[in-house]
């Protein structure tokens, strides 16, 4: 089977993009890679710290990993937004795919540095993880937002530069790249997430020496997603979506049949919704 690493190299060339979408349980796992393997579409798994430490660290990386076993199936894990180094190191000796070190809210200098000593304990490791660094502070929770958050500038001049990117990935020798583009964690209620700076997109990937990741993806367009996708964005992470869908089926299903207290019965209609959102997306994302 091919390495997570050959396959995000394989969707830059295709100008398509890995669909990364977050879990904080089995049955969330279970949509996703329903929908991943109806449309024979490798995916990422991404575990936040909470969710990681919900479902277990370990736990996590032997669901994963069973499930590429049986099925020889590309579904990789990612430890996403990681805040220290100690943090890093449990999930890249745990044994995950990737993982990122998310210093957004931090001084350059020390995003760069704490990133830096990730990749450096990933490469002494001797193992094939990938490490991302994030640029720019999009947000940090993946829910349904009243308004955009007072501590997030999505305004031209406070999206990530071209020297940044440059100066970060040069020296850091990070994997993969997330910046901001525009982009926004969680969605927003009332109205559509703002717009992405294509514009942007395209000037940093001709700069920044690392396949490019578009975190915040649940809110965005369409539209926005497709030219994202052609100006280069390799992987997309969804989240807030999954977690609206997989809500909206259990509090229907207890709706409906308010006596039911088996699991795997009122659990059904939240992986289905799931598997539908993930199906979508994956469609969209591969240009099928």
């Amino acid at each position: 089977m091919k390495t997570l690493r050959e396959i995000i190299s394989e969707a830059d060339a295709k100008k398509t993009a890995i669909g990364h979408f977050n879990i904080s349980d089995t049955e969330m796992l279970k949509g996703v890679f329903i929908a991943a393997r109806n449309i024979n579409k490798p995916i990422i798994i991404g575990v936040s710290e909470g969710e990681r430490d919900f479902i277990g660290i370990r736990q996590a990386a032997a669901l994963v990993k069973s499930l590429r076993e049986e099925h020889n199936f590309p579904i990789f894990l990612n430890a996403d937004h990681t805040y220290s180094f100690e943090r890093v190191k449990e999930a890249i000796d745990a044994g995950y795919d990737a993982v990122i070190f998310d210093g957004a809210k931090l001084p350059f200098e020390e995003n760069l540095k704490i990133t830096k000593k990730c990749v450096e304990y990933a490469r002494s490791a001797n193992s094939d993880i990938l490490v991302e660094g994030e640029l720019g502070y999009i947000g940090k929770s993946s829910k349904l937002l009243d308004e955009i958050p007072e501590d997030v500038e999505i305004t031209d001049k406070h999206l990530t530069t071209l020297e940044e990117i440059k100066q970060f990935v040069k020296k850091t020798g990070v994997d993969l790249i997330a910046p901001a583009v525009g982009n926004l964690h969680g969605m927003l209620k009332h109205t559509k997430n703002p717009n992405l700076n294509i514009e942007r997109i395209k000037e940093l990937i001709e700069v920044g020496g690392a396949p490019m990741v578009l975190h915040g993806g649940s809110g965005v367009s369409d539209d926005d997603f497709v030219k994202a996708i052609d100006a280069g964005i390799s992987v997309i992470h969804i989240s807030t979506e999954i977690r609206v869908a997989y809500k909206n089926g259990i509090k229907i299903a207890l709706q409906e049949n308010p006596d039911e207290i088996a699991p795997y019965r009122y659990m059904k209609d939240a992986i289905h919704n799931v598997e539908k959102v993930v199906k979508q997306r994956l469609k969209l994302f591969n240009k099928i």
